[in-house]
């Protein structure tokens, strides 16, 4: 038969072979492709006449049964069609890495020996027989009976009985040896906290019922669901009591998503509490045989709630129930490199097909959700108040150019930037006399964010990206956040000579300098991605934190959210500004929504708390929504400010980036693809459905050496955006030549960097 494979290359088509026996879809099969092996996957039997002497056959059937499931296979079908991308890359990106691994002919699965016993003593008589004066071979025999017949080896050997012991049972043919698989779990160890009973506040109780309800067996297919909640509402609690109706009363399963790896062991301890070990994990930051055995696990049904980042949306679980997003507003949702997926916009995709209840959460939902809401397109859920009617903490701003001009007309400015000021530094000072703990947040890592000669100005850059270098003190490195280029800390200016070397800008190590000079007593620790990259070094932090033994934590926005620790009574804003004046239209919705999170950190036990705000722009609209814990007044004025542009959720929109090393025919090249969309919608006639905007080099227009130049394309029809994504996709040639030209559609962008 003639089958169609899709491969994990570049091209939006599929490609035909021939094989031997029939194959089911979703099935993995190794084949030949160019001069070299590639594993796809059959989409399907091929269909219409083909020249049998042109195909090549299918080298091996690598499945037993068929790794994409068919709810699985659907989904990356929808995926490749919306967001224009191949579907082979989106299935490569939906199962397990180790599937897709040429080099690896099976998947890893990890095996341990059990003895099992095969010839039963029962009477004491025969023991004494059989053991004589062999002791510890009666005394491990009889371990492996009280452990149910069975017993792992290397257990046995932790016990005390030798190798050499084991083997005396074997040949006396008391056990045998059977090797069994074993599956790797990260998170076993992780104690998690004893399940909590809370009673659901009025507003918890209206939206659990209004889940359960949409969850019921025949009931019709309910619209997704936004739960919108201030922080510590418990919008956990009827996520909870959602996964009670949905997976232990009915016996379906569930997907819970979040955004940040830091978040996931509390929340994998959270769930566990409540549900045992039904609950899989699946984030980038396991191995992928602890990715594999998870996977396995949630297909065979031995586990049936998947916890992880975005990409646990594709998790193979049975029966699928309800979808949970949780911070459904995080940009890391968004898939940054091919297939550019949004995992929140695949949720509803996949509970829709799955007839499973859809739930959105957050204290401040992406304006897009919002929109959805007060449309009817989404079921508007509300939690206003805190759990046990705690108030919400009040938030303070201290105006940094204010604060800069006290000190200059007292005549004690401090050289640099302000980075802790006077306010702040009492506040912190009471929290230490109380035992209370405190959390510090700038979102910008490093000590300096640029480093400057002052005699002549120049500023050191990466040569490979046009950004400036940022000075790492504890490294010792200027170091591109890029493409992670490094190079030592300049002691003379490269233009002039000079040895007056000025570091501008702050990051969170100088934070940390700072704090830790003006509080030498105080126990601090820093979360930023040069401090987590260790496998277990979010949980151990928030571990320390969890135990009273940090009193300041300090770190960028990975600190902001879904974090609970009653003692914390004060939360600072270091800088409020970093972000906001970035050139993309999201800028103010994800000042908005850091400042709003990182504010609902404070007050959650009953010491209450406060917030402190240090921000250079005070009357900002989206600072002052922030002080007042105000997202509608300002999700209003945020649309408002999009109308007129036609940014979304007003318009639909697809950014085209054009790369290369040569700008000229990079240039070249976004001017031909932005012909064709011009020549596309003349075509069709649609002119006035669409507005093309640029092409322009990008805000940071050179990353890793390659020159990069951008067009928009806006329109309120989403048909008309992906038939103009596809014709450019397919249609345009864009000779790559010694540029090595490359054309990225982004479809819904979350940043336009």
């Amino acid at each position: 038969m003639l089958v169609e494979v899709a491969l994990p290359v570049p091209l939006l088509r599929t490609f035909t072979y021939r094989s031997t026996s029939p194959l089911r879809e979703g099935t993995r099969v190794r084949v030949p492709f160019g001069g070299r092996r590639l594993i796809g996957w059959v989409v399907g039997e091929a269909s219409g006449a083909r020249e049998l002497k042109q195909l090549r056959d299918v080298d091996r059937v690598l499945d037993d049964e068929p790794s994409a499931s068919p709810d699985v296979l659907e989904l990356c079908r929808w995926i490749a069609d919306y967001y224009v991308a191949p579907l082979g890359i989106v299935l490569r990106g939906a199962l397990p890495a180790v599937l897709s691994s040429v080099t690896r002919a099976e998947p890893p699965v990890k095996r341990h020996r059990v003895l099992r016993i095969v010839r039963e003593l029962p009477t004491l008589t025969l023991r004494d027989e059989t053991f004589g004066r062999a002791q510890r071979q009666r005394e491990c025999y009889e371990a492996i009976e009280a452990s149910g017949g069975r017993a792992d080896a290397k257990h046995l050997t932790t016990l005390g009985f030798s190798s050499a012991i084991q083997r005396a049972l074997i040949e006396k043919g008391l056990v045998e040896v059977v090797e069994e698989r074993a599956e790797r779990d990260p998170f076993a160890e992780i104690a998690p906290p004893p399940p909590t009973r809370h009673v659901p506040s009025a507003a918890q109780r209206a939206a659990i019922d209004a889940l359960i309800g949409a969850a019921q067996p025949g009931a019709s297919a309910a619209q997704p669901f936004l739960l919108h909640g201030v922080t510590g509402s418990g919008k956990t609690l009827v996520y909870i009591e959602l996964l009670r109706e949905v997976v232990e009363r009915q016996g379906r399963g569930a997907i819970v998503l979040v955004p940040e790896i830091a978040l996931t062991p509390q929340t994998v301890a959270r769930f566990r509490a409540e549900f045992g070990d039904i609950v899989a994990v699946l984030h980038s930051a396991l191995s992928d045989g602890e990715r594999y055995d998870a996977w396995l696990a949630l297909r065979e049904g031995r586990r049936r709630i998947a916890i992880g980042a975005r990409s646990a949306i594709f998790a193979p679980v049975r029966e699928l129930g309800a979808i949970i997003v949780d911070e459904e507003h995080e940009a890391s949702y968004k898939q940054s490199e091919a297939p550019r997926y949004h995992a929140r916009e695949v949720a509803v995709v996949r509970a829709r097909a799955s007839g499973a209840v859809c739930v959105l959460g957050s204290a401040t939902p992406a304006l897009e959700s919002w929109w959805n809401a007060q449309r009817g397109k989404f079921k508007l859920l509300q939690l206003p108040e805190r759990v046990e009617g705690r108030p919400l903490p009040p938030v303070q701003l201290v105006d940094l150019r204010a604060e800069r001009r006290a000190e200059t007309a007292t005549g004690g400015a401090r050289p640099g930037p302000v980075i802790i000021t006077e306010p702040l530094i009492e506040a912190l000072n009471e929290r230490l006399a109380r035992q209370e703990q405190s959390i510090l947040l700038l979102n910008r890592r490093g000590y300096a964010t640029f480093v400057q000669c002052r005699a002549c100005g120049h500023v050191w850059h990466c040569p490979q990206c046009n950004v400036s270098l940022t000075f790492h003190r504890s490294r010792r490195r200027l170091v591109c956040h890029y493409c992670m280029h490094d190079e030592p800390t300049p002691t003379q200016c490269v233009e002039c000579r000079s040895e007056d070397i000025s570091y501008r800008g702050i990051g969170t190590e100088q934070v940390e300098r700072e704090v830790a000079e003006l509080f030498p007593n105080a126990r601090i620790a820093r979360m930023d991605v040069d401090t987590t990259s260790a496998k277990w070094s979010h949980h151990e932090i928030l571990e320390r934190v969890a135990r009273g033994d940090i009193d300041i934590l300090l770190g960028t926005q990975m600190i902001a959210k879904g974090l609970d620790f009653p003692n914390v009574t004060l939360v600072g804003v270091v800088n409020a500004d970093v972000a906001m004046n970035l050139p993309d239209f999201r800028a103010s919705e994800r000042t908005f929504q850091l400042l709003t999170q990182v504010a609902g950190r404070a007050g959650r036990g009953p010491r209450g708390g406060l917030v402190l705000i240090q921000t250079a722009l005070p009357q900002h609209y989206a600072i002052q929504s922030a002080l007042a814990h105000d997202y509608e007044t300002f999700a209003t004025r945020e649309l408002d400010e999009r109308r007129e542009p036609g940014y979304p959720p007003h318009t639909r929109l697809i950014n085209v980036i054009i790369s290369g090393t040569d700008e000229r025919a990079v240039q070249d090249g976004v001017d031909a693809a932005a012909e064709h969309v011009h020549a596309f919608l003349r075509q069709h006639a649609v002119q006035d459905a669409a507005v093309l905007t640029g092409p322009a080099p990008c805000p940071i227009d050179r990353i890793r050496g390659r020159w990069r130049w951008h067009f928009l394309l806006r329109s309120r029809s989403a048909n008309l955006l992906g038939a103009a994504a596809r014709s450019l996709q397919t249609r345009l040639e864009l000779k790559p030549g010694r540029a090595e030209l490359r054309m990225v559609v982004d479809r819904d962008p979350v940043s336009l960097l």
